[in-house]
């Protein structure tokens, strides 16, 4: 009998347990929906983001409930539904006992704003896209030219180190993609540093730090046009010639272009030549003999010597000047006075 005492206790109890919780449930379903709490979570090292606004959300969910009571709530159609918006990364959906309804939301974060066709619009961390807000504009580095899905990632990452690195923070503002070359822009002068593909991004800005640090520091900025680091070991620079200390060193790089085809011709002539040498050599060894009379250059030499007595005979003609004079006074004037007497 104690038994079955008990037994009916205890069903008794669940009755009237299941009882008041079924009453309790008809009530807190047709109870009103009191508030709406939306929370935007913010993971840490995270940025704080404001695309979305409370008052659009709490809007959207008195749209799905019409009749703003709970038990017509269909919460994880609710959920599924604030989880697509385009900036929601992910999204919590519950009610209290008190009938409030809470909203906890994680917004996707930018790494970087692409231009890519003419389209702007976001990348997370993850590589989805997610478009611009009319109301809010998170300041990300922009990056421009076709840029495939795959590399969103790799391109994330990139980004990720030059905000965390303070040099890099400072000269690297923009990203650009040119054919399969990337090159990352600077805030300092007009020039751009290509970097290559997105592999080894670590020792290619470790070279353009090391290139800035003892070479970059001491000359003007705007010298340049373009500054390469995707080699391995090499930092190639391009001047930029719009600047005018470089016009000179232009020119003259111009004039040594203009050589080349001389001097690839030069170098085709030479060629010919060598390949006619066999047959015009031995008469030149032949004439050798010929240029080497140097003896007459040495008899000449003697012979001069034998001239000076040709010099020393002007003395000559003094001699002569002297045998006239006698001749004039021994003109016949003594036998004219003879033939007088």
């Amino acid at each position: 009998m104690k038994n079955k005492w008990r037994i009916l206790k205890i069903l008794s109890t669940v009755i009237i347990f299941g009882f008041l919780l079924s009453f309790s449930l008809k009530r807190f379903n047709n109870a009103s929906m009191e508030k709406v709490s939306v929370n935007m979570v913010y993971p840490q090292n995270t940025d704080k983001v404001y695309f979305i606004d409370e008052k659009n959300v709490k809007d959207f969910i008195k749209k799905a409930n019409p009749t703003k009571r709970i038990g017509d709530i269909d919460i994880p159609k609710l959920e599924k539904e604030v989880n697509n918006f385009p900036s929601v990364d992910s999204a919590n959906v519950y009610i209290n006992l008190n009938g409030k309804l809470n909203v906890d939301i994680v917004q996707r974060v930018p790494a970087f704003r692409l231009n890519k066709n003419g389209e702007n619009f976001y990348v997370d961390k993850k590589g989805d896209e997610f478009p611009i807000s009319k109301t809010y504009s998170h300041p990300s580095m922009l990056v421009t030219g076709d840029v495939k899905r795959n590399e969103y990632k790799k391109l994330a990452e990139l980004v990720d180190k030059i905000n965390k690195d303070d040099f890099s923070r400072k000269y690297f503002i923009g990203i650009s993609k040119e054919k399969e070359n990337y090159n990352l822009l600077t805030s300092d002068g007009n020039y751009k540093v290509e970097i290559g593909d997105l592999e080894n991004i670590d020792f290619k800005v470790k070279g353009f730090k090391t290139f800035v640090e003892k070479y970059l520091v001491y000359q003007q900025p705007e010298k340049y046009s373009k500054v390469s680091v995707k080699y391995d070991n090499q930092v190639v620079t391009t001047l930029n010639p719009y600047f005018k200390e470089n016009d000179s060193i232009l020119a003259v790089g111009s004039k040594e272009l203009a050589k080349i085809p001389e001097m690839a011709a030069k170098k085709a002539e030479v060629i010919k030549k060598e390949t006619v040498k066999p047959a015009s050599a031995k008469p030149k060894t032949e004439s050798k003999p010929k240029t080497e009379v140097k003896p007459k250059t040495e008899v000449k030499k003697k012979t001069e010597p034998v001239s000076k007595p040709k010099t020393v005979e002007k003395p000559k003609a003094p001699a002569k000047t002297a045998d006239k004079k006698p001749a004039s006074k021994t003109t016949e004037k003594p036998k004219a006075k003879v033939k007088v007497e």
